[in-house]
């Protein structure tokens, strides 16, 4: 005959060497309803995780593709602006009198060279390519690059005096710096000193 106490120690034995992992599939098993509540909330969770990556990864494709189309032409743009450069040098070079008193054949080339600029910057315009002049505006280190001061009364200190050459902008981003002349500040007068004022008359 079995001792009823030997038994009773066997099934405390038994109820302590029982696992966590034991314990959680005798809870689903006790409650398959909660379980599978708590799975189809994690499975909600990952679903949405999932798809919030999957539409940041949308946006930031397309933002890369449309930089790409904008951005992407940066080197050639920079190297036709060369071309624009040496047009608008030719232009200068004619000056004022040979386009106003030439003779016919003189002013046909200056019209010509006119409106071949004109069409080339429209052709730049056309992919993104701007150009700017500066004068008169507030110098900004970000637009323009500083090549020497000079005094100019009619304009304050720290403004663009003499545009040298243009700058050009794609899209929002600076393609070529502005060349510019910047208004030097005025000299400060030196302080006056006991020494310079007049002696008093007795």
């Amino acid at each position: 005959m079995t001792d009823p106490t030997a038994r009773q120690d066997s099934a405390a034995a038994d109820r302590e060497t029982t696992s966590p992992t034991d314990a959680g599939i005798a809870a689903a098993q006790a409650d398959p309803v909660a379980e599978l509540v708590r799975e189809a909330a994690e499975y909600r969770d990952k679903l949405l995780r999932t798809l919030a990556e999957m539409e940041n990864l949308r946006k930031r494709t397309e933002r890369e593709v449309a930089d790409a189309r904008l951005y992407g032409n940066a080197s050639f743009a920079r190297d036709v602006l060369q071309v624009a450069d040496n047009m608008q040098r030719a232009f200068d070079a004619m000056g004022p009198e040979v386009r106003e008193h030439g003779d016919a054949k003189v002013k046909a080339l200056v019209e010509g060279v006119e409106l071949t600029e004109r069409e080339l910057l429209k052709v730049l315009e056309k992919h993104g390519v701007k150009k700017f002049s500066p004068a008169g505006e507030k110098f900004d280190p970000n637009f323009h690059q500083a090549m020497f001061e000079m005094e100019n009364p009619d304009a304050p200190p720290g403004h663009v005096a003499q545009v040298i050459q243009a700058g050009y902008m794609l899209g929002d981003r600076v393609l070529r710096p502005a060349m510019v002349a910047v208004v030097k500040a005025a000299p400060k007068a030196p302080p006056a000193s006991a020494n310079d004022n007049p002696p008093r008359a007795n």
